[in-house]
């Protein structure tokens, strides 16, 4: 799998994950501490993200930090 791919995938899993918890993009940045526009890119695929940022996520999400990037 490419870089690019799994950026791809990993977003995808977030918009998930944060849609099943009935969150805007905007709500899920704000509790991450994060720019609307970064969550927007993250989603999207556009950027890395690191393994701080998905732990952020993770936690704002309410899951394990496994289940953001399965």
């Amino acid at each position: 799998m490419e870089d690019t791919e799994l950026c791809i995938q990993i977003g995808n899993r977030i918009k998930q994950l944060r849609n099943e918890a009935g969150l805007s993009q905007q709500e899920l940045a704000f509790r991450c501490g994060f720019e609307t526009s970064n969550m927007c890119r993250i989603e999207a695929g556009k950027t890395n993200p690191t393994i701080i940022t998905l732990y952020k996520i993770s936690k704002a999400l309410q899951v394990e930090l496994d289940k953001v990037v399965k």
